[in-house]
């Protein structure tokens, strides 16, 4: 998945659908600026469908668009050390929806009325809107700008209504269009080989087990119910807690996802 990542700066088309996704999702997240539920880090945002629906068409295109879209949104708000969080975690809501759903199935994600189909959706989208919730809470908490428990809560009900009930609607139009377009992802770059079924359990294991747990800890920890056994003692901020509580499940977040 790395190699994907990074690679994709390779493709011309690829390069530009990342400055469309980019301004569309900044454009759309700016007007909202004056509807803040935290002010100076989070505010109403339905565009939050955007980095999912941009994932599933565009694959790392649109994790890289969700990543700059939410920094030039940022500068109508005041840049801060807080957005260096928010790009990567605005990054990897874009990145794991895809990665995801294509090392679990080879179903197009396009709304189905099996269950199934949104169990995943549900799950993939879940996933991604908690792991980019435990980086902006993470980072805001350790430099001391608002409590995990606060902003990473608040992020992830963002991440939610707009992914789970906006991004099947907007995937319904505009995936079979995009489709015939021939500028879905897979179009764009081809077919890639699949990873091994051991690989790709293992993969996913540590993105789940990352992620929730990453944003299990931060909530315990903000909210002084625990202490990470690796910490001698607890300070007074609960800064250093979060810090090397945290960090290691967002490693493990990051390894699974490099290994997708």
């Amino acid at each position: 998945m790395a190699g994907e990542l990074f690679g994709m700066w390779r493709n011309t088309r690829m390069v530009v659908l990342t400055a469309i996704c980019a301004a569309l999702y900044g454009a759309i997240l700016i007007p909202f600026k004056v509807a803040p539920i935290i002010p100076g880090v989070t505010e109403l945002r339905p565009a939050n469908a955007l980095p999912v629906v941009c994932s599933f068409l565009f694959g790392p295109a649109g994790a890289w668009g969700a990543a700059f879209g939410n920094m030039i949104a940022d500068f109508f708000g005041g840049l801060g050390p807080g957005d260096l969080f928010g790009f990567v975690g605005n990054l990897l809501f874009g990145l794991v929806p895809y990665s995801v759903w294509d090392a679990v199935t080879s179903a197009p994600p396009v709304p189905s009325r099996r269950l199934g189909w949104w169990s995943l959706f549900v799950g993939v989208v879940g996933l991604a809107g908690m792991l980019c919730a435990t980086v902006i809470g993470f980072g805001l908490g350790v430099l001391g700008f608002h409590p995990f428990s606060v902003v990473g809560s608040a992020v992830l009900v963002n991440n939610l209504v707009a992914g789970v009930g906006l991004a099947p609607v907007l995937l319904g139009f505009l995936h079979g269009r995009i489709g015939s377009a021939h500028l879905l992802y897979r179009d764009l770059v081809g077919v890639q080989v699949p990873r091994s079924v051991a690989r790709r359990a293992i993969a996913l294991a540590l993105v789940v087990v990352g992620t929730v747990g990453g944003f299990a800890a931060g909530q315990a920890i903000s909210a002084r119910l625990w202490l990470p056994p690796w910490v001698a003692s607890a300070t007074g901020s609960g800064r250093w807690e979060l810090g090397v509580g945290v960090l290691p499940f967002l490693g493990l977040a990051v390894l699974g996802l490099a290994l997708l």
